[in-house]
């Protein structure tokens, strides 16, 4: 035998078991789908959920992103007030809070006071409720607000607390269609106020309406709707330095404010502190969760899949007895059926690996289009999802692979 043969007879021997194993897989395509389609299904739903993990967790971070960058938010809180008898006491927040925290944080950039209630805004015969936000001109840049007409009001009318304000997309449209508001008078609850800017458009935030907002001098809400104490606010909204810097921020803002209202050292603070960073870490968690018990979810399927392959290979050994006998009566030794009966196995967890793949595929482009979200499949997850599929069709292939190589070569060729 020639140097060449001898290289290559092993490589023929190898091959002899893939071309049994697909020639059986195509004498029997209708149990061949069956089969794969447990794997198919459990492959497509771990590629649909991790893309629609990641879709929803990008689609929420732009969504902050819309609020502005580094904020901070600062909120009073009812605290329980010594003596002899057992109350609460809603903390105060003031607009002297505010410059102090400017004033002696060196991590905070910009604070801007609001106050925030409903009211009936109307224009001819439209009428309807919106939010309106009493705030200082800083609010529009904290909150990366931009103009698609007009702009803010001036600091004389903010000191004056002229009826002036700022609209929101929603609010332009459903007062004045497609005309420009800017410089027109609408009724906000019993006041006439003048249009002096129109907001650009925000878009939802978690399901709120960003643009559906009326802004205008703080003074004048606080006295003509909210009814507040002079100088009270319901809400600081700051932001950092930078975003490493926003921890500090906290830590100094907390200490500042403790001393302002004569907190003790281990005493309840009257005020509470929630960061951009901490509420996207809560957003971030809560979809890991998700998808880790969606994914379970999938991976069940996979197991189904895997039983599935296991027991059509354990029906087509009992039909194939005779031929297996046949086999080892001509010399094909037990490595060979196991590698036989193996292959198929494999093959048919992978084809459905494949496919499910794909379906996932197109599952998630239009899922993408009907959120309007920016979805993709990954190729980790593919990768990941054909491994799986490998390992699913060895795990649950090698036993009735092993039992096909086990079988007695005579009681093999006795089967009817």
């Amino acid at each position: 035998m020639s140097i060449v043969a001898r290289i290559l007879a092993p490589v023929g021997r190898a091959i002899v078991p893939v071309k049994l194993a697909m020639r059986a897989i195509r004498r029997n395509v209708m149990r061949a789908t069956l089969t794969v389609l447990g794997i198919l299904i459990g492959v497509a739903a771990v590629v649909i959920v991790t893309s629609l993990g990641t879709g929803a967790r990008d689609a929420v971070s732009r969504q902050l992103d819309t609020l502005g960058s580094n904020l901070i938010f600062l909120f009073p809180k009812s605290t329980a007030a010594s003596g002899a008898r057992s109350r609460t006491v809603t903390g105060r927040i003031t607009e002297d809070d505010a410059r102090a925290i400017l004033r002696e944080s060196v991590s905070v950039d910009r604070v801007s006071p609001t106050i925030s209630t409903r009211v009936q805004v109307s224009n001819g015969d439209s009428s309807y409720s919106t939010q309106i936000n009493g705030v200082m001109a800083q609010w529009f840049s904290v909150h990366n607000w931009t103009f698609s007409a007009g702009g803010p009001w001036t600091e004389s009318d903010a000191l004056l607390k002229a009826k002036v304000c700022v609209i929101g997309q929603t609010v332009k449209s459903r007062l004045f269609g497609s005309e420009d508001p800017v410089g027109q008078v609408i009724r906000v609850g019993n006041y006439p106020y003048r249009i002096v800017g129109v907001l650009a458009p925000k878009g939802d935030l978690f399901g709120a309406d960003q643009d559906d907002v009326v802004a205008t001098p703080l003074g004048g809400v606080r006295s003509r709707f909210a009814r507040m104490p002079p100088g009270t606010v319901q809400m600081l909204t700051m932001t950092a330095t930078s975003a490493d810097t926003t921890d500090r921020a906290v830590e100094q803002v907390t200490e500042i404010l403790r001393q302002r209202h004569r907190i003790r050292d281990g005493a309840q603070a009257d005020f509470d502190t929630r960061t951009q960073k901490q509420i996207q870490e809560i957003q971030g968690t809560i979809f890991t969760v998700l998808t880790v018990l969606l994914i379970s979810a999938a991976a069940i399927s996979l197991l189904v899949g895997g039983i599935g392959i296991m027991n059509i290979m354990l029906v087509s050994v009992t039909e194939r007895t005779r031929e297996i006998g046949i086999r080892m009566a001509i010399g094909a030794r037990e490595g060979d059926i196991l590698l036989q009966f193996l292959i198929e196995a494999i093959v048919l967890s992978c084809f459905g690996g494949l496919a499910g793949a794909g379906v996932g595929a197109v599952c998630v482009a239009g899922i993408g289009r009907a959120l309007g979200w920016s979805m993709s499949v990954s190729g980790l997850s593919l990768a990941v999802s054909l491994i799986t599929s490998a390992i699913i069709g060895i795990a649950f292939g090698f036993f009735p692979a092993r039992r096909a190589a086990k079988l007695d070569p005579i009681e093999a060729l006795r089967h009817e």
